[in-house]
């Protein structure tokens, strides 16, 4: 058990390293892209399905309240809580429109949409990023393996360098909480200006 144990550990943190060796300056320019975003009003939305809604729960929750400081709530929702949207959706027009009828409803143009997907081919993501997309939202994809059919439909894809879902999952986590960290950062200096205005005020 015990040499299975450090393999599952050595192969998480080879794959994360691998990854941001791979991706550090698009991991910027997209947190910087998220700032710009929340400066401006608009909101951070997120889809998944199964252990990746559990991710989109986790990232939007650390966007509401707070990540490592403390600063205003910063406008972000998981499109997988609403339970009666969800069954609503699904019953009558299908699985595959739950979140993209969201994004329809919910989304303004000048938002971002982040999907999490670790195959990239789960239809009822696609479909919210070509809503997210028709609609004039900037587009996420954090995916793995291949990167699947996610990876050509958002304006930005992060594909993690494995095909076993695990570890997959665990550097879309470790990348969520480096873009929450990131963004934290520029959008407390963003408004520090404004702080100290008011408090010479």
């Amino acid at each position: 058990m015990e040499s299975k144990i450090r393999a599952m550990f050595r192969e998480s943190a080879e794959v994360k390293l691998r990854f941001v060796e791979e991706n550090a300056p698009r991991i910027a320019a997209v947190a910087r892209r998220m700032a710009e975003v929340l400066q401006r009003g608009g909101k951070l939305l997120f889809v998944g399905n199964g252990g990746s809604a559990a991710d989109a729960q986790h990232l939007a929750a650390e966007f509401v309240n707070r990540f490592q400081r403390d600063r205003r709530a910063l406008a972000a929702i998981a499109l997988t809580t609403d339970s009666s949207v969800l069954t609503s959706i699904g019953n009558d027009a299908g699985f595959d429109q739950v979140f993209s009828r969201q994004v329809e409803a919910l989304a303004r143009s000048g938002d971002l949409l982040v999907a999490i997907s670790t195959s990239g081919n789960s239809v009822n993501i696609l479909r919210a990023v070509e809503a997210g997309r028709a609609l004039g939202l900037a587009t996420v994809a954090l995916t793995g393996g291949s990167g699947g059919a996610l990876a050509a439909a958002a304006e930005e894809t992060f594909v993690v360098p494995s095909h076993e879902t695990p570890r997959i999952q665990e550097t879309h986590i470790t990348l969520g909480h480096a873009l929450c960290a990131l963004v934290e950062d520029l959008v407390v200096e963003g408004q520090q200006p404004q702080a100290e205005t008011a408090r010479k005020s």
